[in-house]
């Protein structure tokens, strides 16, 4: 499928940069402290006199300087008046907790995504439970790295401020009047449960967040606190649905890369990804195979201990995607090892 998108511009902005998309729609750029992705777009909004910020950044000091110097230049000591996050990852809600408190401001957030999100900051501290290491070595990983996961568990509320005790919920199709103009939220799932974009007609832009991105794939995985969910179907589902809303000419600002149309366009290669991988491993798990077998089939990039959760995660995916299909069948070895093998077809 040829692909062909109209990117806003032909240079990223350094981190801490403030654009000005349009009139009173803000995108500021911020640096991320990890491999392979090491950026964040967040945006804010003008409201009559006060702004709207849609995502936040990681809740670390440095997005917080760099916050403290929008609030002052571009603000200009306006008044925060709601927080929206487009879904619970760290990079997106870290600083919600501490932009609310400052301000005394809303945060508005689906259910799904303010509910996980303070689930798992309540994790912290906490040791790896007994699900975890049983989905993991299940899985296939080897003793050194279910050692490795126990060693990583519980850090999600490391990189986030607490969270606000209350919110304000937002639903598919809801209307959000920011400066007398209506952002309409559009919900896709499968990267996280429940993701809100935020779509203008008006202006013809959506803040997309992780839904739709413009050079990779959000990341699609099964997490041992749901191991036989389908999240691989949902994403699929909601790259059509999206597909369907928003107009070729919409101007897209996603929180990774640069801001672009051809929506269509992109959502149908995503589309076209996912199912070209899913043929790929049909065929490759002719021969049983655990999940941990299967990344030559899915990734380039090698697979090491700081990305193996995410890998396995997204393998499984794909694997509980075919069976969900009917074309796949999952069986446990002796060893307590789940082994997948195609059901062939034709």
């Amino acid at each position: 499928m040829k692909t062909k998108l109209e990117y806003f511009t032909d240079t990223a902005p350094k981190a801490g940069a403030v654009t000005e998309v349009v009139d009173g729609v803000f995108w500021l750029r911020m640096t991320l402290p990890m491999a392979g992705l090491d950026h964040i777009n967040l945006y804010f909004l003008r409201d009559g006199d006060e702004f709207v910020v849609v995502d936040t950044g990681l809740g670390w000091k440095d997005s917080m300087d760099i916050w403290e110097q929008v609030f002052e230049t571009y603000m200009g000591g306006a008044r925060v008046n709601r927080v929206i996050c487009t879904h619970l990852h760290p990079d997106h809600a870290g600083l919600a907790g501490w932009m609310c408190r400052k301000f005394d401001a809303p945060l508005l957030m689906t259910m799904g995504e303010y509910l996980l999100c303070r689930l798992m900051a309540a994790d912290t501290g906490n040791p790896a439970p007994k699900e975890g290491i049983a989905f993991y070595k299940r899985a296939g990983f080897t003793d050194a790295q279910i050692e490795n996961y126990k060693s990583r568990f519980g850090g999600f509320g490391k990189a986030i401020s607490e969270l606000p005790n209350g919110y304000k919920r937002i639903k598919d199709n809801d209307k959000i009047t920011i400066d007398a103009s209506d952002w309409q939220v559009l919900i896709g799932s499968g990267h996280s449960p429940e993701h809100a974009c935020l779509y203008n007609a008006e202006l013809k832009i959506m803040i997309s967040g992780d839904q739709i991105l413009p050079n990779i794939s959000s990341n699609v995985s099964v997490w041992p606190t749901e191991p036989d969910g389908n999240p691989l179907e949902d994403w699929i589902r909601s790259c059509h649905k999206l597909r369907e809303a928003v107009p070729k000419d919409t101007l897209v600002l996603p929180a990774h890369g640069i801001a672009f149309r051809g929506a269509d366009h992109r959502l149908g290669r995503l589309i076209a990804h996912h199912e070209n991988a899913l043929e790929r491993l049909h065929e490759y798990c002719l021969e049983p195979r655990r999940s941990t077998e299967i990344y030559p089939v899915l990734f380039r990039r090698k697979i090491n201990d700081g990305n193996r959760l995410m890998a396995v995660g997204e393998s499984i995916a794909h694997l509980n995607c075919l069976i969900y299909r009917g074309q796949m069948l999952r069986k446990t070895t002796a060893e307590g090892h789940y082994v997948y093998q195609s059901i062939k077809t034709g």
